[in-house]
């Protein structure tokens, strides 16, 4: 990988932003043939906070040649339990995913993001046609034929398109004219990790409760994440219990099912909030990650999304480059945009209603979520169709993440 952009040189592409989305995402473009840059800093990850990679994910991931440099860290998730522990008057059985119910090992693998991470800066330096600028973009301005990009310590670089992943405050969508809806939850996330002294036997366990989930999530050994979503004021006591009783604490909202619990260090506390913008492409500028969506932690979609946005703009600028198009061009831009809308958009519809529901103490609204969840447990077909519904759209699934062919000159 180079670390100094040419001078007078324009990209193909340049991907604004280095978490796990910008960096799939230059990866995904290099090897689809794309000469890229991207502009991140090089940060060292040094938090404790995990994701659940659903399949495809994984199989993108492997695909880049990312996942076998990070497999030994994951564990693998092979059973997925919902627990209605609200106490209200109506409430929903358990249901019971099994992953070997739709002839899967797993649904997916839960890592350490800092595994990951280091895992996809491997991968990226060995690749001669991706250029690291060390630094932030101070000014991203759209011409005719490319993107100027300006950074802060005043290199500057031209790209034919530009993949803004640089979070809930883009630069990159404000530069490209994309407006966003916000809406703020009435709840805050709190996520930290636990030793446990029972085995999780490879079973995450959602307990749904009156302000939100709390998840437990398999990590290796005896060990396992936390999202604990309550209202905001809730989750900042208990962010602020001491290690013995944050400790007692989640013991309590696990109902002790995986024994007796210690809390690691490194507690994470973060609002939440639903955020869709008006479109994901527009001016040579396409948005991905939290840039694309902002979604509360349920199900698992967040950086999974982010990964499809990813695999997605790899494979159209793939098909631009080989027909010998500008893959900055209008026409190409509304590819990535309708293929992403439909994703995103049904996801999101889903989590909020989802969450509306749990939210919700209307006793029909209580009665239909419970109702739902029944059928879902009850009825084979529909629950093996939920399980796949979950890990991919149904028209996603038929096609490779990105394609094999015409990798790119990595």
């Amino acid at each position: 990988m180079n670390e100094t952009a040419e001078p007078d040189s324009t990209y193909d592409s340049a991907v604004i932003g280095g978490g796990p989305a910008g960096l799939a995402a230059a990866i995904a473009l290099t090897e689809a043939g794309a000469r890229t840059a991207l502009v991140a800093r090089r940060t060292a990850y040094a938090d404790n906070r995990t994701t659940a990679l659903l399949g495809g994910s994984v199989d993108l991931l492997r695909q880049l040649d990312i996942w076998p440099r990070c497999e030994s860290e994951a564990t693998a998730l092979r059973v997925m339990r919902l627990v209605d522990d609200t106490g209200r008057l109506i409430r929903a059985p358990e249901v019971r995913f099994s992953a070997d119910e739709i002839g899967l090992e797993a649904f997916g693998y839960n890592i350490e993001n800092r595994a990951l991470m280091a895992a996809m800066e491997s991968r990226s330096a060995e690749m001669a046609n991706l250029t690291r600028i060390d630094d932030e973009a101070d000014h991203v301005t759209p011409e005719d034929a490319a993107i100027a990009i300006t950074m802060r310590q005043g290199q500057t670089l031209n790209a034919r398109i530009v993949v803004g992943a640089d979070g809930r405050h883009s630069l990159c969508r404000e530069a490209a004219g994309i407006s966003v809806t916000r809406r703020a939850l009435v709840q805050a996330a709190l996520t930290f990790n636990v030793t446990h002294t029972r085995p999780h036997n490879n079973t995450s366990t959602e307990f749904h409760t009156p302000h939100g989930p709390c998840v437990f999530v398999p990590l290796p050994g005896d060990r396992s994440s936390v999202v604990w979503v309550a209202s905001p004021n809730e989750a900042e006591r208990l962010k602020a219990l001491s290690d013995d009783d944050l400790s007692a604490a989640a013991e309590r909202q696990s109902h002790s099912i995986l024994g007796r619990m210690r809390v690691a260090p490194g507690r994470y506390l973060f609002p939440l909030a639903i955020e869709r913008p008006a479109r994901f492409a527009n001016n040579r500028i396409v948005l991905v990650g939290e840039a694309a969506h902002v979604l509360p932690p349920i199900g698992a979609q967040g950086l999974n999304m982010g990964l499809r946005d990813a695999a997605d703009i790899a494979d159209i600028v793939r098909s631009a480059l080989l027909s010998g198009e500008d893959p900055g061009l209008p026409q190409i831009l509304s590819r990535f945009d309708a293929a992403r809308r439909s994703d995103v958009l049904s996801r999101t519809f889903a989590i909020d209603m989802a969450n509306r529901s749990l939210l919700s103490d209307f006793l029909p609204m209580q009665t239909a979520r419970a109702l739902g969840l029944h059928l879902i447990g009850a009825i084979g077909p529909l629950r093996r169709l939920a399980m796949r519904e979950g890990l991919a759209p149904s028209w996603r699934r038929s096609q490779p993440a990105v394609s094999e062919t015409e990798s790119g000159r990595s």
